[in-house]
Order: structure tokens, then sequence, then C-alpha cells
């Protein structure tokens, strides 16, 4: 009978750093697997994601910027509809008594 084992849980600072070491090619997947105790594939997964995210580091903060102020006026305007909503049931509420 097996028993489980608990999976490990690294840290994204671990992950980053085992990522940049197989991105960097200095030593092989295989290598810096049996370094760290990971497997291979897991090594190749890190690398996948650092690759696969690394532009969105230098794209330009202006377009989030544009966004976030999209987003807080969609919102401030979905605040007006419910205050809106709000204080019409009330006065309705009144008038029928409840």
């Amino acid at each position: 009978m097996k028993t489980k084992t608990k999976r490990k849980k690294h840290s994204s600072a671990f992950k980053a750093k085992v990522g940049m070491e197989a991105m960097l090619g200095i030593k092989t997947v295989a290598q810096i697997a049996r370094e760290y105790a990971v497997h291979p594939v897991q090594v190749s997964q890190w690398k996948t994601v650092i690759r696969e995210r690394l532009p969105e580091l230098f794209e330009s903060g202006g377009q989030t910027g544009e966004d976030s102020q999209k987003l807080v006026a969609d919102l401030h305007q979905k605040i007006g509809e419910l205050t809106v909503d709000l204080d019409y049931l009330k006065k309705k509420s009144r008038q029928l008594g409840l």
C-alpha cells in the first residue's frame, strides 16, 4: 500500500530563480532539476511561463492607465444607476407603507 506524499509548494521567488537559470542556458534542464530537487518538466514549465510573460514587463504604463480610468468611469456610472434605483425603491416603499 502506497502512502501519499504531500506536494511541494514552491515560492514564486524560487520558481523565478529556477526558471531564469533555465532561460540562461548555462546548465541543462536536467542539471537544474537535480540541483533544486524538482522534476525537469516543472523546470521547463517555469521557463516557458517566464518566456511568455517577459514582454509584459516592457509594455507602456500609459495603456494600463487608460484601462483603469475607463474601469473607474464605468464603475462610477454603475454606482449612479444603482443609487437612482435605490432612491426610487425607497420612495415607492414609503408610498406603499412598507
